[in-house]
């Protein structure tokens, strides 16, 4: 056993259980890339600047969650714990705005860092996938991300989650809404802390999870109350949109999720077999974030879907995954020239696709067969000296137990055929 073991909070995904977390993000990332989004990868660290400005400087990411350092030549960075930002920053350097075909589709997957008291369902490490739609305000394009991520869910089996939906208004309704949870809020009795963020950011004070601040917002003013004509709108239509296309939702006039950067559409995928972690992905509409960041007015919608909570949502529902074997052939040389055979085999059949795997290290036949069931391969192929005079290698079917000769020359072609 090493000295060393994984930070708190962070995990090691280790085979067979890894298998799991890539099936989920495959799962997320196939309706994105049918849907015309494409691949992005950013830096696992940025700016700090990056993120107070477009998180929020009131928000606990920003305040007691970011991994922050400085670095030997003085520039001030922090490990990104989340992926908006980074995305939208990395958009407006590489101006794709400006090559036409808004908006632009990307979608991403990677590890983010938060400084959190570690449990089940949030660690300090954890893994996303995202999508962000740049640069153009259209309902259509809010609906489009929440079906895409309903049916990724789905296709994944899990049956048991819902879709909480809200509008946060926009720079015209909101400071209207802000002013009267402001007044609301300082009749309360808060801490100071409380009351601090109040003042920079009221909606952060509905996203409170501790009880005695959510028995006291019993009564606040609701945001839907306040919207303009124009985000009402907007907001029927989403919601009209989502219902056509048969997905099912929940409207949730406190859901304000923990993020400053959201406008209009806001939405939370939550799973209630996950406790009080409930929430397995979530997203909205962030309108003013490119101008917050220095770039032009660029309207934009994304979510993002945590691989790790997804993983445990289906643990809870008792869905298991149809995972592919990670070996479909395994084989098991007996002496020098079975071994030189052999491994030029498995040499031909990853070649043609076939995932195989061999025999290393000086075992007897006993502890390489052990090797080829724990391997889970349908198939080995075993051959001694005596094989290879004869021209042959032993097939053995591991779920049959049925075994048969079949030529050196023939056995790739023979097990593309059986493989299918």
């Amino acid at each position: 056993m090493s000295t060393f073991k994984a930070p708190k909070g962070t995990y090691d995904l280790i085979p067979p259980e890894s298998a799991k977390f890539l099936a989920v993000r495959e799962a997320i990332a196939a309706p994105l890339r049918n849907s015309g989004y494409g691949y992005i990868e950013t830096p696992g660290f940025e700016n700090v600047e990056l993120f107070a400005r477009g998180v929020g400087e009131s928000t606990d990411i920003v305040t007691k969650e970011m991994y922050a350092f400085e670095t030997k030549g003085g520039d001030r960075l922090a490990l990104r714990p989340e992926g908006t930002a980074s995305v939208l920053r990395a958009a407006l350097e590489a101006n794709l705005h400006k090559l036409g075909n808004l908006p632009v589709k990307l979608w991403y997957s990677g590890s983010y860092y938060r400084y959190e008291r570690p449990q089940k369902g949030r660690y300090r490490h954890f893994s996303q996938v995202g999508a962000e739609a740049i640069g153009a305000e259209d309902p259509a394009l809010d609906a489009e991300l929440i079906i895409l991520a309903d049916q990724a869910y789905r296709t994944l089996g899990l049956r048991n989650f819902r879709i909480l939906l809200n509008s946060l208004g926009d720079k015209e309704c909101r400071p209207v809404y802000r002013a009267a949870l402001q007044d609301f809020l300082r009749g309360l009795d808060l801490d100071e802390e409380t009351l601090r963020r109040a003042d920079i950011n009221p909606l952060r004070v509905l996203d409170d999870k501790r009880d005695d601040v959510q028995k006291q917002l019993v009564g606040a003013p609701l945001l839907r109350d306040y919207l303009c004509d124009a985000c009402k709108a907007y907001h029927e239509e989403v919601r009209e949109l989502i219902t056509e296309a048969g997905v099912a939702f929940e409207d949730d006039p406190k859901l304000v999720r923990g993020l400053d950067y959201y406008t209009r559409t806001t939405f939370e995928f939550v799973h209630d077999g996950l406790g009080s972690q409930s929430a397995v992905g979530g997203g909205g509409r962030y309108d003013g974030l490119s101008e917050m960041l220095g770039g032009p007015a660029l309207p934009s919608v994304g979510w993002a879907l945590g691989v790790d909570r997804t993983v445990l949502a289906l643990e809870a529902e008792g869905v298991e995954l149809e995972l592919p074997s990670a070996t479909s052939v395994f084989a098991v040389p007996l002496g020098e020239e079975a071994r030189r055979v052999l491994f030029a085999k498995v040499t031909e059949l990853r070649r043609v696709g076939v995932a195989a795997d061999f025999s290393y290290g000086a075992k007897g036949l006993k502890g390489a067969m052990k090797n080829a069931n724990r391997s889970g391969a349908r198939y080995t192929i075993v051959a001694g000296e005596r094989d290879l005079a004869e021209g042959v290698v032993q097939l053995k079917d591991m779920e049959s137990g049925e075994q048969t000769a079949v030529g050196v020359n023939e056995i790739v072609a023979e097990l593309e055929s059986r493989l299918g």
